[in-house]
């Protein structure tokens, strides 16, 4: 991946617990995406555990905790990771149904969709896309060529709509007007399992539309 004439550059963990909603639990594996350059970083979604993720931040200071959903995989260190560093938890608002079922107290800042986050000399660009989730959003760099999807588009397609709060037409909506019209050698970072391209994914939409799923 690229790293920014400012020395921006995108970093990698995976994290491992649980999700549950409707009343199952599943065993999963989470990807935590820390884009920064030697100063500061923004950390994308903060699951499970805080320790692996202070511990990849080292010294630099924390712009934001930046959740692309609040399904409670996604969010389980949020409040562990502001208190220790003092940084802001960023959210859609349109999510607060999820996070409220994790904390009592609400995140500190509400994203919306055309916003723009900083770090060093790079801008990534909110785009809401719900359907995984009602405040679902990702996060374009033009600059790197990458978009954060969290958990609306996977190597093979969008991400799950079978539980509550999400709908399969609304995310294949989010996919086909907000990400798949991308330039196709942005690399899709997702919040679970390898990475793909907007190159290698869109040619599949109608697979998806004919599954449904």
């Amino acid at each position: 991946m690229r790293t920014s004439l400012g020395g921006v550059r995108v970093g990698h963990l995976v994290t491992s617990g649980t999700f549950s909603l409707d009343g199952g639990t599943w065993e999963v594996d989470n990807n935590v995406w820390i884009i920064g350059n030697e100063q500061e970083c923004l950390v994308f979604d903060a699951p499970h555990e805080a320790g692996p993720i202070l511990e990849a931040i080292g010294d630099r200071r924390l712009v934001a905790v930046v959740c692309t959903h609040a399904h409670d995989d996604h969010i389980t260190a949020a409040r562990e990771l502001t208190r220790a560093t003092g940084a802001p938890a960023y959210l859609h608002p349109a999510d607060r149904v999820l996070w409220d079922r994790v904390y009592d107290t609400p995140p500190e800042r509400e994203l919306a969709d055309g916003d723009t986050l900083r770090v060093g000399d790079v801008d990534l660009h909110v785009l809401h896309t719900p359907g995984h989730a009602p405040g679902a959003c990702c996060f374009y760099s033009p600059d790197l060529e990458v978009v954060f999807s969290g958990d609306t588009l996977f190597q093979g397609g969008p991400g799950a709509t079978g539980r509550s709060f999400s709908d399969f037409g609304t995310i294949v909506a989010s996919i086909s007007t907000r990400l798949l019209t991308l330039p196709p050698q942005t690399r899709v970072l997702t919040g679970h399992g390898d990475a793909t391209t907007i190159g290698a994914e869109a040619p599949h939409l109608q697979e998806w539309l004919d599954r449904g799923h």
